[in-house]
């Protein structure tokens, strides 16, 4: 019986010489942070934060496929910037804005009940006071 592939037997076998190599350190390239940044230009446009940092993702994109990683790292790095604030500021404004909310009720319900003893006093005198 005859294989057409060499057995491992007779396999030459692979030299343990090591040729010296240089190691170079490649950093991965900057995010664009593009997904991030359509999404607050979408659903969480607050003072348009969303809209610049889209702009700053494309541009970090462009400048990536350009081959400049130093100017995609700093518009890669604003990009970032601007949609954190655009997404805190989203997700503060509205709890700020429930809890205002949440106060005014309670304080104007604590009003409303200390002002029935108020509206419930008799103007009109009765028949024994007059005498």
């Amino acid at each position: 019986m005859d294989t057409s592939y060499p057995r491992e037997d007779y396999l030459p076998s692979p030299s343990h010489k090591r040729e010296p190599s240089t190691t170079i350190r490649v950093s991965p390239p900057p995010r664009d942070h593009l997904i991030w940044s359509i999404f607050n230009t979408i659903y969480m446009n607050f003072c348009c934060l969303g809209f610049v940092a889209l702009a700053f993702s494309v541009k970090a994109r462009d400048r990536k496929v350009a081959g400049d990683v130093e100017a995609a790292r700093r518009l890669s790095s604003k990009a970032r910037c601007y949609n954190a604030l655009a997404t805190a500021g989203s997700v503060v404004l509205p709890l700020l804005l429930i809890a205002l909310v949440i106060t005014g009720v309670i304080h104007l319900s604590q009003l409303a009940q200390e002002s029935v003893g108020f509206f419930t006093y008799q103007f009109g005198g009765t028949d024994e006071e007059d005498k």
